[in-house]
């Protein structure tokens, strides 16, 4: 299981946040049809919620440490249902790509001028 500090939690918290879950647990538990669709989800996108379906308050803690441990991801956030999901990806590993490094020009990272909009657009052509 990986460990996250404070501000990392804080920052993949907000990239999250509009997120919609992008794999659900329910009836049958955690099945390795869902483990392995969890470990689809976290190579394609790094960071997703997943939402839970009449799983007992007391069962989730266990859950979300056995979901952790066998995908070595980290949990960002936990709230009723919902959990938040974050794993770096191997071809990111390092690189200023990684959401944890990339500073944002504004909120929600979107550039506050034409000309910061011109320049994150040049630098992403050249990447």
């Amino acid at each position: 299981m990986i460990e996250l500090t404070p501000l990392q939690r804080r920052a993949l918290r907000a990239d999250a946040h509009h997120l919609n879950p992008v794999v659900s647990i329910s009836q049958k538990g955690l099945t390795p049809t869902v483990l392995t669709e969890i470990d689809r989800c976290l190579k394609a996108h790094a960071l997703i919620k997943v939402r839970l379906y009449g799983i007992d308050r007391e069962a989730r803690p266990e859950l979300i440490t056995e979901i952790c441990t066998a995908m070595q991801c980290a949990e960002v956030q936990h709230i009723g249902n919902l959990l938040v999901l974050w794993r770096e990806q191997p071809e990111t590993a390092g690189a200023e790509k990684s959401v944890l490094v990339r500073r944002r020009s504004g909120a929600r990272g979107v550039p506050k001028t034409k000309k910061q909009a011109a320049e994150a657009l040049e630098r992403k052509r050249r990447a």
